[in-house]
């Protein structure tokens, strides 16, 4: 199911923004990732704003765990809400609910990419979505940020695999599977300089909401 948090009819760059939201917190003792307080407001309402700063829209926000709440803390920003029931299941259910309701909704023209980032990576802001946007722009169909080499988030998917990285997302893999089988195809951004892929999984990482370190 779709819902948009604003009734706005903003037009369409080429780009979309998709932030997968829907996690449990299992190992955080079943506290939703995105209603972690950040900077004055939940984590989800941060990562879109990274999203929509660093150039993408529409932003598309995937939810489950919490998402009447998250729903609710949303209401009047400029995102799309697609729910995904089968959370629990991992992250590559929300991957594959959040490419289905995009490539639905939206003009093979007119919305041509989607990038893909994580509510639990505080420390990746607007610089990097930029950057891996630019590299799409100079011609990448598959891009992704990385960290002294390693492929990490955000990643960009050009239209043409969607359908492939939806039929191999499974459990928390999420297009990483994919992206792999295509290795030789992905472009990879170096971010280091300006984000780090620090996720928050447990308590102990709960200090990275509180980071002097953050970048913006």
């Amino acid at each position: 199911m779709t819902w948009r948090a604003d009734e706005g009819t903003d037009p369409v760059p080429s780009v979309a923004g998709l932030l997968l939201a829907a996690g449990g917190g299992r190992r955080l003792g079943g506290r939703p990732k995105a209603l972690l307080e950040f900077r004055g407001g939940p984590l989800v309402e941060h990562a879109a704003r990274v999203l929509r700063e660093g150039g993408c829209a529409p932003v598309r926000v995937v939810v489950g765990a919490g998402a009447t709440e998250v729903r609710a803390r949303l209401t009047g920003a400029d995102v799309i809400l697609v729910e995904n029931p089968d959370w629990p299941r991992g992250m590559g259910t929300s991957l594959r609910a959040g490419l289905a309701s995009l490539a639905a909704a939206t003009d093979p023209a007119a919305v041509q990419a989607v990038l893909v980032t994580l509510v639990d990576q505080p420390r990746v802001g607007a610089a990097a979505v930029a950057r891996v946007l630019a590299a799409h722009r100079a011609g990448a169909r598959l891009a992704a940020a990385a960290y002294g080499g390693e492929r990490g988030h955000p990643v960009l998917l050009a239209r043409e695999h969607w359908a492939g990285a939806a039929r191999a997302a499974d459990g928390d893999m999420g297009a990483r599977a994919y992206l792999r089988r295509h290795a030789a195809a992905v472009r990879l951004v170096e971010c280091g300089d300006i984000a780090a892929p620090d996720d928050v999984d447990t308590p102990d990482d709960l200090g990275l909401l509180n980071d002097p370190r953050l970048l913006d």
